[in-house]
């Protein structure tokens, strides 16, 4: 009883405003709407009639780019405020929640480094809940080593660097593989986080980064089957936080083919109805990951059902950007004239 008290005296508002913020996300039947949509005008008049309003500037270019700036710029806002209004350790849980964006935004500038792409036409690329000061100073960086010093020591990040990424190994490696070394140290420190902040935040946070984790194996696997990656650092990519055993991932680890990796997950009981539980459409435009993400959008609504606990926080922005990606994949399909494939988005089942 006390800990509810606590947890509503110091984070009680802010509990109540995501359920609300949850609340307006979009239905069945506001998704049908877009989908009969002919144009990207048209596309943003419906969202204007649900709780978005007014998304895009009638004096500035439409197209599926700006769209998708709109709507993570409403993210963004919606975030400021609750972390502008938190306290720890929900301000600390808010910093976690950004650090697979910065990852991204890192990784995307390294890229563009190592390809002489010029960094200031892709700073706009970079996902807003991933910028940080330092990020800009990634101009001053010349070399993959100088990037070292600059982006990966002196920030927030400095944390996930792993042995793995020395100065000369970040060199001589590929940057998804960076990005993976950057990303597993990340969600397992997020996850022994959650356990130490203990309660229903545990039992929630650590069930989602637990399926997390598993989906990025899984996703690790998929991924490399086509460069032959070595098992041995394909089992040193894998997150430690998920639910599969050491023989699983032993077993994904030495996949050669992606039928290979369904029948292994069909022997996992976890994961045994993922494969079956969602009808493939004739096109087969509904992949493996899109079949995890549908398992993964259920529950963080049912993350709802649970009271006082910081997993709604995550949950909410993780079912927001997922209607982002469903709206901008409808807009895609409208602008490029690919109807039949415009259903293909990631349903989010709203109680």
């Amino acid at each position: 009883m006390s800990n509810s008290l606590n947890f509503n005296m110091e984070n009680g508002y802010l509990e109540g405003l995501v359920r609300g913020f949850k609340n307006s996300l979009l239905n069945q039947s506001d998704y049908l709407n877009l989908t009969e949509c002919e144009t990207l005008s048209d596309l943003v008049l419906n969202i204007q009639n649900t709780d978005y309003g007014p998304l895009h500037n009638t004096e500035e270019k439409l197209d599926v780019e700006s769209i998708e700036k709109c709507l993570r710029d409403r993210i963004v806002i919606e975030y400021n405020y609750i972390r502008e209004n938190s306290m720890e350790p929900l301000s600390t849980f808010l910093e976690y929640m950004r650090y697979e964006h910065m990852i991204d935004n890192v990784a995307l500038l390294m890229t563009g480094l190592i390809n002489h792409r010029d960094i200031k036409k892709l700073m706009p690329m970079c996902h807003p809940l991933g910028l940080f000061d330092q990020l800009e100073a990634i101009e001053v960086a010349s070399t993959i080593e100088e990037l070292y010093n600059v982006i990966l020591i002196d920030t927030p990040l400095s944390n996930f660097v792993a042995e793995n990424l020395t100065r000369s190994a970040i060199h001589n490696t590929d940057v998804e593989i960076q990005r993976s070394f950057l990303f597993k140290a990340y969600m397992d420190d997020f996850y022994r986080f959650c356990k130490k902040v203990g309660g229903t935040t545990a039992e929630v946070m650590c069930k989602l980064l637990s399926f997390q984790a598993d989906r990025r194996i899984i996703a690790i696997t998929v991924n490399s089957l086509q460069i032959n990656m070595e098992s041995k650092l394909r089992l040193k990519l894998y997150p430690q936080c998920g639910t599969l055993c050491s023989v699983t991932r032993s077993a994904l680890a030495i996949c050669t083919e992606e039928d290979q990796v369904h029948t292994i997950l069909n022997h996992n009981m976890s994961y045994a109805n993922v494969l079956s539980s969602i009808e493939r459409d004739t096109d087969n435009l509904i992949t493996l990951e899109d079949r995890l993400l549908t398992l993964e959008a259920k529950m963080h609504v049912d993350s709802f059902l649970h009271q006082f606990h910081y997993g709604i926080f995550y949950s909410y922005l993780k079912l927001k950007e997922l209607e982002c990606r469903n709206i901008v994949w409808i807009a895609e399909c409208i602008a490029q004239r690919q109807i039949d494939k415009i259903n293909a988005y990631i349903p989010i089942p709203i109680h």
